[in-house]
C-alpha cells in the first residue's frame, strides 16, 4: 500500500512538473502549481533564518525585531511585523511594514529611513489569532 501512494505521489509530481495531469484515488486531476526556478529561489531568504533578525537603520542602530511574516491571498509581497520599542519582549509594540522596504544587507536586515521613534508612530498591530 505504501509503495503505491509514492508510486501515486511521483506521478502527480511529475504531471505537475510536466503540466499534465495526475491520477489519485481513481480520479484524474489537473495540477495546477507552478514549479519555482531555481535562480529565483537562490536570491530569496529562508523566513527561519528572518524572524527574530534584528532591523538595523542606516546609523546601524537596532530598531527593531522580525516578529513574523504574513502573507494574504491577494496581496503578492508580504508584509513583516517588527517588534519595537521593548525590551526582551517586555512593552514592545508590534507594527508592520512592507516587507519590500526590508532589504538585506551585509547579513542585516535594513529598513531606510526608520527610527525607533518613526516605527512606534505606526498603527500598533494586534494578531487576530
Amino acid at each position: 500500500m505504501k509503495t503505491s501512494i509514492k508510486l501515486l505521489t511521483a506521478i502527480a509530481l511529475l504531471g505537475g512538473a510536466l503540466g499534465g495531469t495526475a491520477i489519485a484515488q481513481g480520479k484524474e486531476q489537473t495540477v495546477t502549481w507552478q514549479l519555482a526556478k531555481p535562480i529565483v529561489l537562490a536570491t530569496g531568504y529562508r523566513t527561519t533564518k528572518v524572524v527574530g533578525s534584528n532591523v538595523y537603520n542606516e546609523a546601524n542602530e537596532v530598531i527593531g525585531t522580525i516578529d513574523d511574516l504574513i502573507v494574504t491571498p491577494t496581496d503578492k509581497v508580504p508584509f513583516a511585523v517588527l517588534s519595537v520599542g521593548g525590551f526582551l519582549k517586555m512593552g514592545d509594540r508590534l507594527v508592520v511594514v512592507s516587507s519590500s522596504s526590508l532589504e538585506a544587507k551585509d547579513k542585516k536586515m535594513l529598513l531606510r529611513g526608520a527610527t525607533k521613534a518613526s516605527l512606534m508612530k505606526l498603527p500598533e498591530y494586534k494578531y487576530a489569532f
